[in-house]
């Protein structure tokens, strides 16, 4: 007997083959029969009419920070909700895993380092987290049994010194019996099941006390030492993270990428690639470790976001306008001083010197303060402002827009939340978008769900990209728009019996309706632990997703269960040689 049976579905296999209209039925977990309509005979304990509805592969996740959320929010929401069946976390260097037992204090340190770089209320870390393991394997096993997503973690490089040098891996190089401990650390976390290394090497990371991370003082004899480490494990990968991630690599970077990924003889991916007409020269410039690296014997993939995602702003607390250079010193300030600090005119004018100026690299993107448009507010004096452009107030008070912005912000003792408005929502660059995803070694992704909670929402990427290529923009057919959500991934991190609907293969799948599915404006919410707030979005036509076979949400609503398996490396994974 089946366990379900799905009727009549116009199936998109996720190979990009053309649709088909079938039967499916799921038994144990697993798709087990694909047959023309009517044609399937067995008896189903249930069983729905999906006339009329698509039928895909669950969505796969490549760049997320469920580290810590899964633990609170076992559905990873808002992720699953739209069809996302499988997250790739513990990246960019950052895991909550292992944990020296004879430091106690290290867990409050990755607290106040996850709070700080990864935007993650440290209410909700303190609150609900347990923190009771050390070692990698203990922590995947906390997660075992109580999750409703499909989750593979890579272990990240700061905790791996931290764990090893204790204070000294900030500044310190790793003596030769470190260097052998941390080898060993490594080794004993892919043997629990982790993917591989992450790291990063990006001036934008900074802890709780903000000093550069760990592995941020990490030379590449180190880096290629435990590069070579992912080789003797089956199913495993690399993921890095350098300065020139955010806009264009030195030759430097280049240089050290493609020396890991060469030395490990798996794929390497980093996030996230931004795609603006207006600087032509930046995708060759971030292809070109690709390019070398097949070259070399390794493979880099460049993840790249098939969405503008929301993002909003504050002048009153870390964002990434704290990451424009000169920026961050004035807007750490006391808010009383900040305040006196920006309507100081020259300050201003230095401000948008260097928020304009070369070295701020994709931050100049953010120097157009007259295209912000004002959020909450939360004053007498800014009544009435919220969803106004800034170029529009200001022009009614003879301000320039920076100055008109400050002035607000200030009303609401910087309080008051902005929304810029993209720079690159045009014709060209959605053309240059479509160009670069036909790259072979250019992977959708980079939602970066799970982290900078209240600051942005990308894990509804899925179905604003399906939305938009059945009835927006329509870059991609929806054969190779799913296809570039699902066996993509799936095959870069050589996911077992996963990414495709086939007979055999794992019953994660997402069913949904053609004329309806997208998603909803970012909100803001307050559900975290603590009442710590977050952004949300609303799935839209998103009827069914089921996660090995067992249906985790239903008309956007969660069912409860928690079927989700934590993937672990050469069970789970199969070994993406690059040799």
């Amino acid at each position: 007997m089946l366990d379900h049976l799905i009727k009549g579905a116009t199936v998109v296999d996720g190979t990009g083959a053309p649709a088909y209209v079938a039967d499916i039925g799921i038994r144990d977990g697993r798709i087990v029969v694909i047959g023309e309509p009517g044609t399937v005979t067995e008896t189903a304990r249930t069983d729905e009419d999906a006339t009329g509805l698509v039928l895909t592969p669950g969505f796969i996740d490549p760049h997320t920070h469920y580290d810590a959320q899964l633990f609170w929010d076992p559905y990873a929401t808002p992720s699953m909700n739209h069809g996302v069946t499988t997250v790739a976390g513990g990246n960019c260097g950052f895991t909550l895993a292992p944990l020296n037992p004879s430091r106690p204090d290290d867990a409050d340190y990755t607290r106040r380092m996850m709070s700080k770089v990864e935007g993650m209320a440290l209410a909700a870390l303190e609150e609900g987290v347990d923190w009771t393991w050390s070692t990698f394997g203990e922590y995947l096993d906390a997660l075992e049994g109580r999750i409703a997503v499909n989750a593979g973690f890579m272990v990240g490089h700061c905790a791996l010194r931290r764990h090893v040098m204790g204070e000294d891996a900030i500044g310190g190089q790793p003596t030769e019996q470190q260097m052998r401990q941390m080898l060993d650390l490594f080794h004993d976390a892919m043997d629990a099941g982790a993917w591989g290394l992450s790291t990063t090497q990006s001036s934008t990371h900074s802890d709780g006390a903000g000093a550069p991370v760990a592995s941020r003082h990490a030379g590449p004899a180190e880096l290629l030492a435990l590069s070579r480490a992912v080789a003797e494990h089956e199913g495993t990968q690399l993921e890095a993270i350098v300065a020139g991630c955010l806009d264009q690599f030195s030759d430097e970077e280049i240089d050290l990428l493609v020396e890991m990924s060469a030395a490990a003889g798996r794929p390497l991916n980093w996030n996230v690639l931004t795609i603006d007409a207006s600087v032509p020269e930046r995708v060759p410039r971030q292809l070109v470790p690709s390019e070398r690296a097949r070259r070399a014997g390794g493979r880099i993939v460049a993840l790249t976001m098939p969405i503008l995602t929301p993002m909003n702003m504050s002048l009153g607390t870390f964002c990434a306008l704290n990451l424009i250079p000169g920026w961050g010193g004035i807007l750490a300030l006391p808010v009383p001083e900040r305040i006196a600090e920006l309507r100081d005119p020259d300050v201003r004018a230095e401000m948008l010197r260097r928020a304009d100026s070369k070295e701020a690299g994709v931050f100049r993107r953010l120097a157009d303060f007259g295209r912000y448009v004002i959020g909450d507010t939360y004053s007498k004096e800014n009544e009435g402002l919220s969803g106004r452009v800034v170029n529009d107030i200001a022009a009614e008070r003879g301000q320039d827009a920076f100055h008109c912005l400050v002035e607000i912000c200030a009303n609401d003792d910087l309080r008051t939340i902005l929304w810029p408005m993209p720079t690159d929502n045009d014709p060209a660059s959605w053309a240059l978008r479509a160009q670069t995803w036909q790259h072979e070694d250019v992977m959708l992704g980079g939602s970066d769900a799970g982290a900078h909670l209240d600051r942005m929402c990308g894990a509804p990427y899925t179905t604003r990209f399906l939305g938009d290529c059945l009835r927006g923009r329509r870059l991609v057919p929806l054969e190779q728009a799913v296809r570039m959500l699902t066996d993509d991934p799936a095959r870069l991190f050589g996911l077992r019996e996963r990414g495709r609907i086939a007979e055999g293969f794992h019953a994660d799948l997402v069913l949904f309706d053609p004329q309806r599915i997208e998603a909803g404006p970012a909100t803001l919410v307050h559900d975290l632990p603590g009442n710590s707030p977050r952004l949300d979005a609303r799935a839209v036509g998103i009827v069914s997703v089921r996660v090995n076979g067992v249906e985790t949400i239903r008309d956007d609503q969660v069912t409860g269960a928690v079927p989700g398996t934590v993937l672990r490396s050469g069970r789970d994974t199969r070994t993406v040689s690059t040799r």
